[in-house]
């Protein structure tokens, strides 16, 4: 999966309401849950300036080896995030439905299809489908 670089401070708020983490935390997670590297010259100024915003807020964990400053998300990081889920989904329900498709990984149902909750992608039994509300 391609992640564009605009979202990335989307994504790293999502990984932060999940946990708070440290940096390298979050370079480790971007690469194993995207397979792509953004490395400590784009994460760390990116947290700054989440923490500038008022999205994320950091703190120091020295009870390891080596000190580490620890980010976690803000009440203003989270209502960023709900605001940004609701548009897209938003989006995508607009472009599904003007499409008269419901793009899936895979597969692809028609909205009429959807509204009859059919049971079967690929060939197997996945319960009923129905589309989200709007």
């Amino acid at each position: 999966m391609k992640l564009m670089r605009g979202l990335l401070d989307l994504v790293v708020l999502q990984f932060l309401r999940a946990q708070p983490m440290h940096g390298y935390q979050i370079i480790t997670k971007l690469r194993k849950q995207f397979g792509v590297y953004f490395g400590p010259s784009t994460i760390y100024p990116l947290l700054s300036v989440l923490e500038e915003n008022g999205y994320v807020k950091s703190r120091w964990d020295l009870e390891n080896e080596r000190p580490r400053k620890v980010y976690d998300i803000t009440t203003q990081g989270t209502e960023l995030l709900g605001c940004t889920e609701d548009s897209l989904t938003h989006i995508y329900r607009k472009l599904a439905i003007s499409n008269n498709r419901i793009p899936l990984v895979g597969n692809e149902l028609t909205v009429e299809d959807v509204a009859d909750g059919k049971k079967h992608m690929n060939g197997g039994h996945h319960g009923r489908i129905q589309m989200p509300p709007p």
